[in-house]
């Protein structure tokens, strides 16, 4: 079982630079306390701090030994392949070996028109060029034709890793199609569980479990990426993280048309829903209970909320590192 964190850099005040700075350091202290994974989220929008995440986790790499270090997604639907391969084995070799890509085609839609893409072609983007990146992640000579860009003919793509192989997922937000498609290209799975509660999702682990041995593919694991937040006590936690997290919903929500967020919502989320809130032993049992209702490998906490300050951050950080992942273990075992 291994445990992760993830963060889009979220914009809390501070200038750009400064949380792109903190998320480095926060990096580095994830290392430092013996945690799995550290996921950066690529965004294209003024919230989120990060649109370059190779480049953050590059720097981490520069000062950690262990952890291994990936995105929470790449956004392959608006972004070349070919590139995104060349940029990962750069930062496999910087990091030695501990690089991992989880594809997706994220939650926002802004890099579409920023990088000259139709939204009208989201589905044909994301199919071909998952095709294609599944072709590349082999490192040999590539032959490979869609519609989307020239094809390629006995093509090279270099660097090549070490290992000759870079870790990649495929992160889904539960529609059985992409489970399925995760399952076709025998690529282990990420599910983004940010709405109702984990358990759930039970068909969704089963459907991509099922799919695996009907298209005879090796099993793979399957990670689980969720919102949640840890202080000393319950009743802290959600004091501390409310105000926060509800500007962020509320800007969301306006963009997508949800009604404001309630704080009476938000506890029956941290309760019963998605969230895993509350001190390091209530944190420890929701987490727990996710991993045994899914049967998961990996568990990422999404840790940072819109303008939740970085000591708060650091805080949540060292309790689930130190409290939180030893009590699931036990729990677990």
């Amino acid at each position: 079982m291994e445990f992760g964190l993830d963060t889009f850099g979220d914009v809390n005040g501070k200038p750009y630079a400064e949380v792109i700075r903190d998320v480095v350091e926060q990096g580095v202290l994830a290392d430092r306390l013996g945690l799995d994974f550290f996921g950066v989220g690529e965004h294209h929008r003024d919230d989120y701090a990060i649109s370059s995440p190779e480049i953050v986790l590059a720097a981490i790499a520069a000062r950690t030994e262990r952890i291994r270090l990936g995105t929470a997604v790449t956004v392959l639907s608006s972004d070349d392949p070919v590139r995104v391969f060349e940029r990962f084995a750069t930062l496999d070799a910087v990091s030695r070996g501990r690089a991992e890509i989880i594809l997706g085609r994220g939650s926002f839609t802004e890099s579409f028109p920023l990088f000259g893409y139709d939204l009208a072609d989201y589905e044909r983007l994301f199919a071909e060029k998952l095709d294609l990146m599944s072709e590349l992640l082999s490192e040999g000579p590539v032959t490979w034709e869609g519609s989307i860009r020239p094809p390629l003919r006995d093509q090279q793509v270099y660097p090549k890793t070490e290992s000759g192989g870079i870790r990649t997922w495929i992160g889904v937000g539960g529609s059985p199609e992409s489970v399925v498609r995760a399952a076709q290209y025998g690529l282990p799975l990420v599910l983004a569980i940010i709405g109702g509660a984990p358990a759930r999702f039970a068909p969704y682990t089963e459907l991509y479990r099922r799919a695996l041995k009907e298209l005879d593919q090796q099993p793979q694991p399957i990670g689980v990426h969720c919102p949640g937040f840890v202080a000393e006590t319950d009743q802290q936690a959600v004091d501390i993280l409310w105000p926060h997290a509800r500007r962020n919903l509320d800007r969301i929500g306006r963009e997508r048309g949800w009604p404001p967020a309630t704080r009476a919502r938000f506890e029956a989320d941290v309760t019963d829903g998605a969230w895993h809130v509350g001190s390091p032993e209530t944190v420890a049992q929701k987490i727990a209970a996710t991993v045994k209702a899914l049967e998961i490998d990996r568990f990422d906490l999404k840790y940072s909320h819109g303008p939740l300050p970085a000591e708060h951050l650091t805080t949540c950080i060292e309790l689930y590192a130190t409290k939180v992942v030893p009590r699931v273990r036990e729990l677990l075992a």
